[in-house]
């Protein structure tokens, strides 16, 4: 049975249907938590709890911290985006761990940011350290991926494509979203992975909407191997895999994309832009975004996040 970790700002709880038993523990940040386990295993008295529903949370994963990101690894976002999935390689980017913020905070868009577009991705939180050149085997994967969070890749398109700048497009504050809960899970758990399902709604209008299990090209155990070649990765580390199609964005008509390949650079980008001036999919100040990730059972349920978009 899965482990759901809630945090506010001065305390651990654990869930336990809608009320919260807190953690006795002096622990200030993930890492410290998820190395104090007996604490967490004896949060199970249910005269102690209080209502979830009181509670102001923050994000489980707290910072600094690395955070670092799947690009392009879901077969219909692929699709979406103009490529084709089975010529896409595995490749990361960075984020700024000062990108995260609250299930519930406002995503505040920068004043020169044009084109705000989010992503739900499941995000792994790394539960033991990886120096580079561990060998990560499907049999220990719940050993090194300590839970899983629902987490929303804020990105401003107008930076992250004429510059394919994916750092500065989508490191601004409040650009990672994280939370309700962390959800650790055993190793028979971590195996529904493939069962959980990303939902993404903008004022009640379902955009995203996929099952991870026949659409993630690059599962967390390939994406792992692949990291540690490079890349060491410490408890509490935050690792995100990717987003399916249903983005504010996407690609533009064949023609339309082979006449813009052979405009000059500033000349293509703002073409691009203009047309997508139309799009009204983008973000906009006061809409409401709500990620949620569950397998279609609910016996495995990340949560569901609800933010609003404020215009700095």
């Amino acid at each position: 049975m899965t482990t759901t970790v809630l945090r506010t700002a001065d305390a651990w709880y654990v869930q336990i249907g809608d009320g919260a038993i807190e953690i006795n523990t002096t622990a200030t940040t993930t890492a410290e938590l998820l190395r104090d386990r007996s604490a967490i295993d004896a949060a199970t008295d249910p005269a102690t709890a209080v209502s979830v529903d009181t509670l102001d949370l923050v994000s489980p994963v707290t910072t600094p911290c690395r955070v670092v990101a799947q690009m392009t690894n879901y077969a219909s976002h692929v699709k979406d985006s103009g490529m084709d999935p089975a010529t896409v390689p595995l490749t990361f980017f960075r984020k700024t761990s000062g990108s995260i913020n609250g299930p519930t905070a406002d995503i505040v868009k920068p004043a020169h940011v044009r084109f705000l577009d989010y992503e739900v991705e499941i995000g792994l939180v790394i539960g033991r350290e990886l120096p580079v050149g561990t060998t990560v085997n499907e049999s220990d994967l719940s050993t090194y991926v300590a839970g899983l969070v629902v987490t929303n890749d804020v990105s401003a398109r107008d930076i992250q494509l004429p510059k394919t700048q994916f750092y500065e497009a989508k490191s601004y504050p409040t650009f990672t979203p994280v939370g309700p809960a962390l959800v650790l899970m055993d190793a028979d758990e971590l195996k529904r992975f493939s069962d959980l399902r990303l939902q993404l709604r903008v004022n009640g209008e379902l955009r995203q909407d996929a099952v991870v299990g026949g659409d993630m090209i690059y599962p967390p155990l390939r994406a792992l191997q692949e990291l540690t070649r490079f890349q060491r990765l410490d408890v509490g580390d935050l690792v995100l895999t990717g987003t399916p199609a249903g983005t504010a964005l996407s690609a533009p008509p064949k023609p339309i994309e082979m006449i813009g390949a052979l405009l000059p650079p500033a000349l293509k980008w703002k073409a691009f832009f203009r047309s997508q001036s139309r799009n009204t999919d983008y973000l906009k100040a006061g809409d409401v975004v709500e990620a949620g990730i569950a397998t279609d059972d609910a016996a495995i349920d990340l949560g569901t996040q609800r933010a609003v978009v404020r215009y700095a």
